[in-house]
């Protein structure tokens, strides 16, 4: 195949890999740095298509290297701020049982367990779990890109018509607290799963006690690109 007939992306595949090296290098990566590399990736074959669309070769190429640093600056500013969030967390929750992490969609998620968030077959919040509410509350009044989903779930004892209402009560709880604490009801949304969705053993109360959560999902809407 002669040069002239190769596709754009496939001229551009030098241009593209030296972009994206740093993807090898995910694992040893801060959160910030694997938004910055998976951005600066995505960013170097839009660019690619759209360069060699309009320039051929030289545009293909140059395409990759300006779409990498653009993704690189896109991924950085959102895994910057949301790292700051979850870095926080970390910080506010340490050494309750609060499992923080940042979800492969770019979410952070807090799994809370039952032994601080409700008693058994209750909606009313424990004051341990408002603690760790005030804290994630702080600063989401001022941020209203910032939205989130409160999802409540239980374990297998009784029937499925209690535990989803059960499981959709609690989470509403959440958001309730989170409402008297400044952040705007629109920005809150709750769902109950009932104990359609075990992460353990329902036939051990350790199990069961692990089923028995609540998850806080925070997203970032801000438009990216």
């Amino acid at each position: 195949m002669s040069p002239s007939a190769r596709s754009p992306l496939a001229t551009a595949l030098p241009a593209i890999l030296a972009v994206s090296l740093a993807l090898g290098a995910c694992a040893n990566m801060s959160e910030e740095q694997k938004g910055t590399a998976q951005g600066a990736g995505v960013g170097a074959v839009a660019g690619a298509v759209l360069g060699g669309i309009v320039g051929g070769r030289n545009g293909a190429q140059t395409g990759a290297l300006l779409g990498g640093a653009a993704g690189a600056v896109g991924g950085n500013i959102w895994s910057k701020k949301m790292e700051e969030k979850r870095r926080a967390m970390e910080q506010a929750t340490q050494g309750t049982g609060v499992e923080v992490a940042r979800t492969a969609d770019n979410q952070l998620k807090l799994q809370v367990p039952s032994d601080i968030s409700f008693d058994v077959g209750r909606a009313d919040l424990k004051p341990s779990l408002r603690g760790v509410l005030d804290s994630f509350a702080q600063g989401l009044a001022s941020d209203p890109s910032l939205h989130v989903s409160v999802v409540g779930h239980t374990d297998s004892t009784g029937t499925d018509a209690i535990n989803d209402r059960l499981s959709l009560e609690r989470a509403d709880s959440v958001r309730d607290y989170l409402v008297d604490h400044g952040v705007a009801a629109a920005r809150i949304q709750t769902a109950g799963r009932g104990s359609h969705q075990p992460v353990a053993d329902n036939a051990t109360e350790a199990g069961r006690a692990q089923n028995r959560r609540v998850e806080i999902f925070l997203r970032d809407t801000t438009p990216q690109g």
